[in-house]
């Protein structure tokens, strides 16, 4: 008999956790909206492009320069107090938001704001597989948390537009604040975890450099950023590019864009539900390695005579392809690293993949207005499909968990033999095989 499927809402913890990230991406959302609008107030038609293009960067930067470094920080301190304190920061510093003037007032603030906000995403990220150790739960739980992120980009702007009504622009930022008191609420109400002992020992840059020398050591892990760097090179294109398309192939960017976005939406909303159940039946490699080739074989077809539905159609495909790479991302780091260090691979994940980012959207841009639309896209989808092969051959095929390794410094004895025996004077034995202080090398060890 089959077993009922279990949702991950039906845990409180998640529940509440995940109401927690659905408003703390519903102020993100309605923030970059205010700070678009900002952006346009004060540089006029003229400048508000490179305003916006500006503070973008100033995102991506503190996302990638700070996130390993607030990990080692709040490392050790109690999660839930630290993620109540981070979104009290972000509420009070959209305050002043609606008063700034001058570029340079809003870059600050916005660089603050980001950096705080490259703190709180790895930790909430990391406490999700602590809430719901079940594996099968937990790729649920990642399906639900990227359709959140989906419904966001394109509810945002929705729900601006409809309080643009009522306010002026400046103060949407007051009631972007006003969205992180939910999230407030509901880490109040949620039961975390017990959090792990032996975290925030050691000199601070050691720590704040632990989560990039797991990263780097972890073969698996090493082709999940390749992975996720190779779709960023033709999604950036889809995401820079697609209200220049709206614009000159459809004629309409105001009207044909959130439609093409819409489709986008659908079709991530269909690979995040899709994604459980291919995992179930393959693995995260094989399912990350599809969707990346999916989108670049997607991209090429920018080249077909593409009539209105055609591209409606492409859109959705583009989506698909992407849910496909980024939904299982949590779960192999969340097989990637003990519980103790998986706050500082989150962190490690955020900085890395947003350094993806950080230089694919110009790329995107750039290619765009020196080759042409669609020659840019080509280009870009011939680049995802060679950086996904090179994930091929970091991430090996057959790549099980568990692996046999050896401990000839370990005394009889020792802690770490109580959960794992081990046997012969070398003391050979096989676990769930994760870089850390007693593995700090990926060579010594086999698949079990």
């Amino acid at each position: 008999m089959t077993q009922p499927r279990i949702s991950p809402i039906a845990n409180p913890s998640f529940r509440t956790l995940f109401a927690a990230q659905v408003f703390s991406l519903l102020a993100i959302g309605l923030m970059t909206v205010a700070m678009s609008l900002a952006a346009y107030r004060i540089g006029g038609v003229a400048a508000a492009g490179q305003i916006v293009g500006f503070l973008l960067a100033v995102k991506m930067v503190a996302y990638v320069g700070i996130a390993p470094l607030a990990e080692a920080l709040f490392a050790g301190r109690r999660r839930k107090r630290v993620m109540i304190g981070l979104d009290l920061g972000r509420m009070l510093l959209l305050l002043p938001m609606a008063f700034a003037t001058q570029t340079w007032q809003i870059a600050l603030l916005a660089l603050v704001f980001f950096a705080v906000s490259s703190g709180f995403t790895p930790l909430f990220q990391s406490v999700i597989p602590d809430v719901l150790p079940d594996e099968k739960l937990y790729s649920r739980a990642l399906v639900w948390s990227r359709i959140a992120y989906t419904l966001e980009s394109v509810l945002s702007p929705i729900i601006a537009a409809m309080v643009l009504q009522l306010i002026e622009a400046e103060f949407l930022f007051w009631v972007a604040a006003l969205a992180f008191t939910g999230s407030v609420a509901a880490l109040f109400a949620t039961r975390f975890p017990a959090d792990r002992t032996g975290q925030g020992k050691g000199p601070f840059l050691r720590r704040a450099m632990k989560g990039l020398s797991i990263y780097r050591k972890t073969p698996r892990l090493r082709g999940l950023f390749l992975l996720n760097f190779a779709l960023s090179l033709s999604m950036a294109w889809v995401l820079v590019n697609s209200v220049v398309l709206a614009g000159v192939r459809l004629g309409d960017a105001e009207g044909q864009y959130p439609i093409l976005m819409a489709f986008y939406g659908l079709g991530a909303a269909i690979g995040a539900v899709v994604v459980p159940r291919l995992v179930e039946s393959t693995d995260e490699r094989r399912v990350m390695l599809g969707g990346a080739m999916m989108h670049a074989v997607a991209g090429l077809g920018i080249a077909l005579p593409l009539g209105y539905a055609g591209y409606m159609a492409l859109w959705m495909i583009f989506g698909l392809a992407a849910s496909l790479v980024l939904t299982p991302g949590g779960l192999v780091i969340a097989r990637s690293a003990g519980a103790a260090d998986r706050p500082a691979v989150f962190a490690a994940q955020f900085s890395l993949s947003h350094a993806g980012w950080l230089l694919a959207y110009p790329l995107a841009g750039q290619l765009a207005a020196l080759a042409g639309l669609e020659p840019a896209l080509l280009i870009l989808s011939g680049l995802t499909v060679g950086t996904a092969v090179l994930a091929v051959r970091v991430w090996p095929a057959t790549d099980p968990i568990e692996r046999l390794h050896e401990h000839p410094e370990l005394p009889e004895g020792h802690p770490h033999f109580r959960e794992a025996p081990s046997q012969g004077p070398r003391h050979r034995h096989a676990h769930a095989y994760h870089i850390d202080d007693l593995h700090p090398n990926w060579s010594g060890s086999t698949p079990a």
